[in-house]
């Protein structure tokens, strides 16, 4: 796709605005400088600038609102989703949610209040208050009636829930169903009662996997058996983004940055990265400490180091892909915790296997190229260390998990590094009894 940007001439600026979309319109705005971005949205049109807006990430929200003047920003404030707002009042100091929460009119403020009392990562954090919902003793006439009065408010109208007293909820109705009916049907007789149904208390990432896997367009949100609320396929698929490039991140032994790359400060980049950087510095001190006391034997025998590189490199890869793989499967909940013995066979088995036909083809180019004994060490080196480090990768996201720690953060650069040490001592622990050093 060719990179999105806008023009800074305001005659070429107006035709662009005038024919790009909202959706390509704040892509461009997203990856700018702070500076060009508030340049750019203060010349949008009225029409343009809402819809824009609520495209935004949150903090380039929070840049351009609190740039506005006031008058605007009150109207765009108000013009926001309650969810949109709450996401939005999540990602700044409470000092400026504060601010923005009295720019808003009463009936807005309430609504985005009931959902920030919410945890963050809930289900009720994302759901949109603003439903249009239909009671089961309606008739389509009626029901239709409803939609035309609401359907301005309404997050949504293709897919609405049904409910009975006290928003009781009994289960959804597509606007399909209902147009196709007569007239004089009643919701009772078309409303389905068979759909998934979460809680304000549900995680997010939880909800969103549901929905993707069911393909649903619309599941209803429910509090002590109450509707409160409804979450969309584009609010699911958001925090699916977010979740998996936070463990993305992580996976690589960095914080998420939570923004977009360009707009991120330097300071800001090297503070994501410098922690874990000098903590695997820290570990990665453990492989210099074994070399240094096996220090005599590699003296003794210089050919050994030559393999050193290809065995740390090969263990250090096995284990990546296993902890990638098991940190998948976390996420998408192909594992469970308690499968952590069969994970741990299985990743044991692969890696065993793996390691037995790398050792037999490095077992006849060694002995060809050097010596059958030196081969015979190498050989088994690795065997014992695709085994032990496909063990390792496996085990040690389930067991992160298990402490309430996010998998993701004791994966590849971890595993390489615990890795490298162990399998250091394993050459040459092995070295030392087949060589007799």
């Amino acid at each position: 796709m060719a990179e999105i940007s806008f023009p800074r001439e305001p005659d070429e600026f107006e035709r662009w605005i005038a024919k790009t979309d909202a959706h390509a319109v704040a892509k461009a705005l997203n990856r700018c400088a702070p500076d060009e971005r508030i340049a750019a949205f203060r010349r949008l049109p009225q029409k343009r600038a809402g819809r824009v807006l609520s495209l935004l990430d949150p903090v380039n929200q929070a840049d351009v609102l609190l740039a506005m003047p006031e008058t605007r920003r009150r109207v765009l404030l108000n013009d926001m989703e309650p969810d949109d707002r709450a996401r939005l009042f999540a990602s700044v100091p409470a000092s400026v949610s504060g601010r923005m929460l009295d720019d808003l009119s009463a009936e807005e403020r309430a609504s985005t209040e009931a959902l920030l009392r919410h945890r963050p990562e809930s289900a009720g954090r994302i759901m949109s208050p603003e439903f249009l919902s239909l009671g089961l003793d309606m008739t389509v006439s009626a029901a239709l009636d409803a939609i035309r009065e609401g359907q301005e408010r309404a997050e949504t109208i293709y897919l609405m829930p049904v409910v009975q007293k006290d928003m009781q909820l009994i289960g959804m109705l597509d606007l399909a169903r209902l147009v196709l009916a007569e007239p004089d049907a009643l919701v009772a007789e078309l409303v389905r009662e068979d759909v998934p149904v979460v809680s304000v208390d549900d995680d997010q990432e939880d909800v969103a996997r549901l929905m993707k896997g069911g393909d649903l367009m619309v599941v209803p949100v429910v509090e002590n058996r109450r509707l409160v609320g409804i979450i969309t396929f584009d609010d699911a698929m958001e925090v699916l983004e977010f979740e998996e490039g936070e463990d993305f991140a992580r996976t690589g032994a960095s914080e998420p940055l939570g923004r977009p790359y360009l707009a991120v400060p330097i300071l800001r980049l090297v503070r994501a990265r410098i922690l874990w950087l000098s903590l695997l510095a820290v570990a990665a001190a453990l492989t210099v400490n074994v070399l240094r006391v096996f220090e005599t034997m590699l003296e003794s025998a210089v050919t050994l180091t030559l393999f050193i590189p290809l065995l740390i490199g090969i263990g250090g890869n096995t284990g990546a892909q296993s902890a990638t793989t098991i940190v998948r499967a976390l996420a998408v909940h192909d594992v469970q915790p308690a499968d952590v013995l069969k994970v741990a066979l299985r990743e044991a088995a692969t890696g065993l296997t793996m390691g037995l036909l790398i050792a037999a083809a490095a077992l006849a180019l060694v002995s060809y190229l050097f010596d059958p004994d030196l081969a015979v060490v190498v050989a088994v080196t690795l065997v014992a260390i695709c085994l032990l480090a496909a063990l390792v990768g496996s085990v040690m996201p389930i067991f992160a998990r298990l402490l309430g720690i996010d998998p993701a953060v004791f994966s590849a650069p971890f595993v390489t590094t615990i890795v490298d040490t162990t399998g250091l001592i394993v050459y040459f622990l092995v070295a030392r009894l087949v060589l007799g050093l």
